[in-house]
Formats: structure tokens, sequence, C-alpha cells
């Protein structure tokens, strides 16, 4: 597997990938984490792509077979800025992965994605929902420790913050 960026040649691929994810979220316990706003919805795509944060998974063969979100800064995620029933351990740049999608064609492009991300920028910030145990057990396979809950601006359900220093 190799990460390239998103291009807009890509946007419809990523798009089955995305509706596969939610069906599958929605298959494995997890429903409202994205099913019932359609997330990701098609123009904040179309902006990560504009903005070069919008990453792909290629497999060996070179077909897309995941998608995700990746920047790095500081103070970068406006969502991670208040956290309840626990605390950020690092307060300097960090990265951020969201929107991590694979189409389920083959075993551990989430933890590929992750970790190639972890080799950009080797302090990373996630969160998932709480319905969402299989992001839960690979974030903390990888190393990730749960800080507390934040709150992102598209649903009030909180999510768990995890971050990896």
């Amino acid at each position: 597997m190799k990460i390239r960026k998103t291009t807009e040649d890509d946007f419809h691929r990523i798009m089955e990938i995305y509706a596969y994810a939610r069906d599958f979220m929605a298959r494995t316990g997890n429903p409202n984490q994205w099913g019932p706003t359609n997330w990701p919805p098609e123009a904040l795509i179309h902006q990560d792509i504009r903005e070069g944060c919008s990453y792909v998974c290629l497999s060996d063969k070179e077909e897309i077979i995941g998608t995700f979100f990746f920047t790095q800064g500081k103070d970068i995620e406006p969502a991670y800025r208040e956290i309840t029933d626990g605390a950020w351990p690092g307060d300097d740049v960090y990265g951020v992965v969201h929107r991590i999608a694979a189409d389920g064609s083959e075993k551990g492009i989430g933890r590929f994605c992750i970790n190639w991300a972890y080799e950009q920028c080797a302090h990373l910030r996630m969160d998932t929902h709480p319905d969402n145990v299989i992001m839960q057990n690979l974030l903390r396979s990888l190393g990730f420790v749960r800080c507390g809950i934040i709150h992102v601006f598209e649903d009030n359900d909180p999510r768990y913050a995890y971050e990896k220093i």
C-alpha cells in the first residue's frame, strides 16, 4: 500500500468509499456517526482536496482502497480546543486524522493510513464516536490514549478524543 494526495479525479471513488463506510458502520453497531447526516458532505471533500489535506490509500495494484483527511499545525482543530472529562497531554504542534474510510477490500487499510500520518507528525490527535468500537480498538492497538471527550460541529453526539505522542 501507499499514500498520495487526493485529486479531483479521485472524487467519485472516494465518495463510493464513504458510502461503503457508512453502511459498514451501521451494520457493526455505529449507525449514528456518519449515517444521519450522510457525512462527509461533498462540498467538504472538495474543500479538503483543494486545500491539499485529502489523501488516498492505494493498493499494490494502484487502486484507491481508502481515504482520509490529514493536516498538522498548532491548535489546528477548533473542536479540540474544549475537552471535558480529561485533558490533552501535549500542547505543541500536532497532526489530525479525520474522515478515515476504507472499502473493505484489504485488511489493515486504516492501520496503514494512521501509521503513515504518524510518520509525518509524531504527535497525532483523533476522535471517534462512542459507538465506533472498531476505531477505538484500532487506536488503542496503535498506542493512542483516550484523553477525554470533545464535541464536533456537525452533531451533538460526544466523541472520544485520542492522542499519541
